[in-house]
């Protein structure tokens, strides 16, 4: 890997890291942190009081033109939106994944977790 995608990819964690720390400002900058580059495992790490809120496990993946046709789903059901678009999609014999953005997900894993009386 290059040093500009390894930037690339540490500036990624960074912004989800710093999205975290702002959708949850109960918790410290130790308790959600970006891995370094190169470690293995998860890529956003979770103190065990964030882990006990925020039982999920965070990759983050940035990449220059891969993503392309799943950004032109997202553009689709933007066009239609009546609501917040939100994208279903597989591959064969894969399991459903769900795209939505960012910031709804944010508000979504704030209210599940809120409505848990944590």
């Amino acid at each position: 890997m290059t040093r500009a995608a390894k930037a690339k990819g540490r500036t990624g964690q960074q912004e989800v890291r710093d999205k975290l720390l702002e959708t949850f400002p109960e918790f410290e900058p130790d308790d959600i942190k970006s891995t370094t580059m190169g470690d293995t495992g998860e890529d956003i790490q979770l103190s065990p009081a964030a882990r006990k809120k925020l039982p999920i496990t965070i990759e983050v993946k940035r990449r220059k033109s891969s993503l392309k046709t799943v950004y032109g789903y997202l553009e689709q059901a933007s066009k239609h939106a009546k609501g917040e678009p939100v994208v279903f999609f597989r591959s064969d014999r894969m399991p459903w994944v769900v795209m939505i953005g960012m910031d709804h997900y944010m508000e979504l894993l704030r209210n599940w977790k809120d409505k848990d009386g944590d």
